[in-house]
């Protein structure tokens, strides 16, 4: 397996030969890296050395198998660095960002394949706002990897290595903390939950949340030893368990996150999804519902091209406007910075509320959901029949590794530009929006394909728009 590199930071399998998988020799070089881009940005803002002012990173981890081992070769590459050290220990990814802003600290390192199978592991890194580096800067230290021209400290100058166990607590009181997040309300209701948290760090934290919101919680999957019972994306095939539990009726509301818990999808009270899709939606529908406009046409909501049009369709209905982003999360918070958005995310359950901070985090997402459910005062069926349905398809065109995908977007681009009532975004790919569906193709950077999402009233309308794309793509 590969070694996937890329401006987020790096991931890839454990075990095999050095260059080829996540491996102890890599993982060094990208710490070192990352470390040397931290100490030559000056840190907090001063020209950071070994003698004055030490830097400091903030490292967390899921509870993934290999998790240690990476821990203790990342925490120890950078104490070679100079650098001092704030552990968290097990921790998820929004709770190591929060960590980062609290402390004051210089960036921080995250141990986390998300959503990935148990093989993999990952580094994912973070600046002094606790925020993923934007790509000019991740693009700086995969350089700097690639050079591996590294300044290790001497014998006196190591770093320090402190342990940290406030973190969970931290981001806690920053949710409970939220204008929107109103506890008094959701104790009132006297919900019910059932929660999958898939071996791994949200069976940690959220029994500590749910017990201040005074939440009635069932566990599934609780034990954070990284060994997950099944597949740990939260998409509905993986779900049979919490799904069948919920079936039982005892439940009001149904959870699921993922191994760093930055995602986020809900079960509604008879069994059946919610949607992924609609997680920020329906968050994002309490929020501007509670939100008042500063000035007309002020009031944004973003997420990226491959995400639902139901949030447009929200936004608007409360007179707001909508602004996509390219995909990937640092591009949805770049552009959210932009224009000022009170909300966003992605369309995979990531809610991004910038009063807590910018960063998908599943426990805002919670919270706020849980307080609009409350001031509702209806069952999640029928909070999710107030949105518009639509159903998103997914395909791929594999191609030969020789073949000019960008070449064959931009004819595309071409084909649609001059229709009428079709509006082209060419800012990650090709998105060709038609007044009732949209379809939008993007090359992958890892493999010779062409990822196609095509968005419908019905699956089988946007199944068919996004085969009919895929056939224009075969002609060329």
């Amino acid at each position: 397996m590969t070694l996937i590199k890329s401006i987020s930071g790096i991931r890839g399998t454990i075990g095999g030969r050095a260059g080829d998988t996540l491996n102890p020799l890599d993982i060094v070089k990208f710490t070192s890296a990352y470390a040397t881009f931290i100490r030559r940005n000056g840190g907090n803002g001063q020209d950071a050395d070994f003698n004055n002012n030490r830097p400091t990173i903030v490292v967390g981890r899921d509870a993934r198998i290999s998790g240690i081992m990476v821990d203790n070769v990342v925490c120890g590459t950078l104490m070679g660095m100079g650098y001092d050290v704030v552990n968290i220990g097990l921790a998820t990814t929004p709770t190591t960002e929060l960590a980062v802003s609290t402390l004051g600290a210089d960036g921080g390192i995250i141990i986390t394949a998300s959503h990935n199978p148990r093989q993999w592991n990952a580094l994912k890194l973070l600046n002094r706002e606790g925020e993923f580096l934007t790509a000019a800067d991740g693009a700086q230290v995969l350089a700097l990897a690639d050079q591996e021209d590294f300044e290790y400290a001497e014998v006196d100058e190591l770093g320090h290595y402190i342990n940290c166990d406030e973190a969970d607590q931290w981001h806690i009181d920053d949710v409970m903390g939220l204008e929107l997040v109103d506890a008094e309300a959701i104790r009132k209701a006297n919900f019910k939950v059932c929660v999958d948290t898939i071996n791994s760090v949200g069976g940690v934290i959220l029994p500590k949340l749910f017990e201040r919101l005074g939440v009635e919680y069932t566990i599934l999957n609780g034990e954070p030893t990284g060994d997950f019972v099944h597949n740990p994306e939260p998409l509905e095939k993986n779900l049979t368990g919490i799904m069948d539990e919920m079936k039982s009726g005892k439940y009001d509301l149904g959870i699921v996150v993922d191994p760093d818990v930055d995602r986020l999808a809900f079960i509604c009270e008879d069994g059946k999804m919610f949607g992924e899709e609609y997680t920020l939606v329906s968050v994002a529908d309490y929020v501007l519902s509670n939100t008042q406009h500063p000035a007309p046409n002020t009031l944004f909501t973003v997420s990226n091209l491959s995400s639902t049009r139901a949030l447009r369709d929200v936004t608007e209905k409360h007179g707001g406007k909508y602004a996509a982003a390219a995909v990937g999360e640092v591009n949805v918070t770049t552009k959210m910075k932009e224009v000022g958005a009170v909300i966003g995310g992605e369309g995979n359950g990531g809610v991004i509320y910038p009063e807590s901070h910018y960063g998908r985090d599943a426990l805002v997402g919670i919270a706020l959901f849980l307080s609009n459910l409350a001031h509702k005062g209806k069952k999640v069926s029928e909070l999710r029949a107030e949105y518009p349905d639509y159903q998103i398809a997914k395909n791929r065109i594999d191609l030969t590794p020789e073949t000019d995908v960008d070449a064959i977007l931009v004819k595309v681009k071409e084909m649609f530009a001059a229709e009428p009532n079709v509006q082209v975004n060419d800012i990650d790919g090709v998105k060709i929006d038609f007044p009732d569906k949209w379809v939008h193709l993007r090359k992958s950077n890892t493999e010779p394909i062409i990822r196609v999402y095509s968005e419908a009233h019905t699956m089988e309308e946007a199944d068919a728009l996004g085969k009919k794309l895929m056939q224009v793509v075969y002609e060329m």
